[in-house]
């Protein structure tokens, strides 16, 4: 959600912290701010919109001057968007930033109004901030101590106090938060991008820890002041990965990216063409043992998920049950010693599939991370973790880590596959050498079906609302293809299974309404293209995606866009990138905002 940065050091601090913000702005916000220490009196700049606004209202009414401040970019929770309610927020003697929630702000404000304390904006943050100058008494460490006893939630913070000039204090209650280090200047930010610009060395926090960042030098102390160690961790990938490279946005530049991360991926756990997860610590033993697999994750990820339940119950015969990891632990799952628990996460931060990570070791069952940040809270935590090699994923809309989790699973499924004796030998071989040619097929396809898409997007332009559809895999497919389009062309879009239209669902099809279909197996061609006709028959235009062979003509499609043939358990690979095209463009002819969609955020660190 929200960015937190924070600076202490020789350069102009207003300058590298709305430099460092830049590089957070892919988490989504609606306003931004900075305090900043000047002639030792903390002063604040913030606004309303984008940090181009700010830029500019601080050249209007000056920048602060200083070595020592905090910044934020704020994504609203608690009270609209407004210079107001922007951060930093402020007591007397103490100014913060936050990322998070506090979840009971509300008793805590009522108790400060009934202490005489007067508030200015709607926000929780405020609250937390009066809350720190209520206690203070003149120890920072004390006075964060004693506040933190009485919050709720999941949140980090950034503080200054007045009397303690040029130094900045970060802690960690969940929301990520990492401190860099660089030669005589530290940084605190909710995600490497932010300072990699400056360092590639930082140290993670982790729950109830405290930076102290002064003079150039970080120090970190527990809840109870207690001194802590910490290792001084590298960034593996530089400033230039997480720029644009020529291409117009970062959506599209990732779209290109996905053939070298699926290739990153996957190649390093295959040996003599077949799979070898032993350095996830993961072994056959092991997957001989699991009963039933749950797969828990959030939008993209979750879809990802779908995917692979469709693959590994064909292949491995292992029942799999797929989970929205805000509602997983709320429905009091059957979980069991003897069931596996897999959690997709790109930022390995995201609250509710933390809080399912959780639940599920309580409930005995081994755990299984897939992610892409090494060293996030759901990495260290699960029993086991699989790294996805996407690097920086910046646009908002997620595309190569999707793929990148695809290909991960399907790692794990043919390995699976094999353990329990489902599968051959040979067709475990001939399953894993398919997957390791998809990185090329991914890039031909790019190339193949870009122009195509480009055009057919602009077909969808006036569109009101529109419909996905699919049987199997396909449907699973369909159901990433709908969310990448509504979230940043806005566009209502539903996927549906396309055996179940006529259950209710082909009531809404009318007179020029677009429906994308998705015909990649050829097991279920013929029925799919009965469903295709029928809500053509009714006046749709319909856009089908299916295979350079496939048997459809004109009489079925209005647009048809083929991809190439691989094999048919892996065509979600490549039948992914046209959706990804589609949405892409059409978000662009609208004129939208691709990389920072409306209302949306890289990395959901709020339940």
């Amino acid at each position: 959600m929200c960015g937190i940065v924070g600076y202490v050091g020789p350069r102009d601090c207003s300058d590298v912290l709305v430099s460092a913000l830049t590089k957070l702005e892919y988490r989504g916000y609606d306003s931004a701010g900075i305090a900043v220490f000047d002639d030792s009196l903390i002063k604040v700049a913030k606004s309303k919109g984008r940090l181009k606004d700010l830029i500019d209202k601080m050249e209007k009414e000056g920048k602060p001057s200083g070595h020592a401040g905090i910044g934020h970019t704020r994504w609203a929770t608690h009270g609209e968007p407004s210079d107001i309610n922007s951060h930093p927020h402020s007591g007397k003697r103490v100014t913060i930033v936050h990322n998070g929630i506090i979840e009971n702000y509300k008793e805590l404000k009522q108790f400060l109004l009934d202490n005489g304390r007067q508030f200015l904006s709607d926000t929780d943050t405020e609250v937390v901030a009066q809350l720190l100058d209520y206690y203070y008494d003149g120890d920072p460490i004390n006075t964060i101590q004693r506040t933190v006893r009485d919050l709720r939630g999941s949140y980090s913070l950034g503080i200054v106090f007045a009397d303690f000039v040029d130094t900045v204090y970060g802690i960690r209650c969940e929301s990520p938060l990492i401190v860099g280090k660089g030669k005589d200047e530290s940084f605190i930010a909710s995600d490497v991008p932010a300072i990699i610009n400056y360092t590639k060395n930082y140290y993670t926090l982790e729950y109830g820890e405290i930076a102290i960042l002064k003079d150039g030098s970080v120090s970190f102390c527990d809840l109870y002041g207690k001194p802590l160690a910490k290792e001084l961790k590298t960034a593996d990938w530089d400033e230039k990965a997480a720029e644009k490279a020529g291409y117009e946005h970062y959506m599209i530049k990732e779209i290109h990216e996905q053939p070298s991360a699926v290739k990153t991926t996957i190649t390093p756990r295959i040996e003599n063409d077949m799979v070898n997860l032993t350095e996830c610590s993961i072994t056959d033993e092991m997957l001989k043992s699991f009963d039933r697999i749950f797969i828990v994750a959030c939008g993209t990820a979750m879809h990802a998920g779908m995917v692979a339940k469709y693959v590994i119950e064909k292949i491995a015969r292992v029942e799999v049950i797929v989970d929205i990891a805000s509602e997983f632990r709320y429905r009091n799952p059957l979980i069991t010693s003897k069931d596996l628990v897999i959690i997709i996460s790109q930022s390995g931060e995201t609250a509710d599939s933390k809080a399912a990570l959780k639940l599920s070791k309580e409930m005995g069952a081994k755990t299984l991370a897939i992610v892409n940040v090494k060293g996030s809270s759901i990495a260290r935590e699960a029993d086991m973790v699989i790294y996805t090699h996407a690097g920086p994923e910046i646009a908002v809309a997620s595309t190569k880590a999707y793929m990148v989790q695809l290909s991960v699973m399907y790692l794990f499924a043919f390995e699976l596959a094999f353990s329990k004796g489902k599968i051959t030998k040979d067709k475990y071989i001939e399953f894993t050498k398919a997957l390791a040619s998809t990185p090329e097929y991914i890039e031909k396809t790019i190339e193949e079906v870009k122009d195509e898409c480009q055009y057919i997007s602009t077909k969808l332009l006036n569109a009101d609302s529109l419909l996905y559809i699919g049987r199997g895999l396909d449907y699973a497919l369909s159901m990433e293809g709908s969310l990448k389009l509504k979230e940043i062309s806005y566009i209502h879009s539903e996927s549906y299974a396309a055996g179940e239209l006529k259950h209710g669902t082909i009531s809404l099809v009318t007179e020029q309404m677009p429906v994308i279909a998705v015909v990649t197996q050829n097991d279920l061609l013929e029925k799919t293209v009965s469903n295709i006709k029928e809500v053509k028959a009714r006046g749709a235009v319909t856009i089908v995606i299916c295979d350079e062979h496939a048997n459809i003509g004109n009489d079925v499609a209005d647009y048809i866009i083929r991809i190439p043939q691989i094999n048919p358990l892996l065509m979600p690979m490549l039948a992914a990138v046209p959706m990804q095209l589609l949405a892409y463009y059409t978000s662009v002819n609208r004129g939208n905002d691709v990389d920072k969609p409306r209302n949306l955020a890289k990395s959901v660190t709020v339940e």
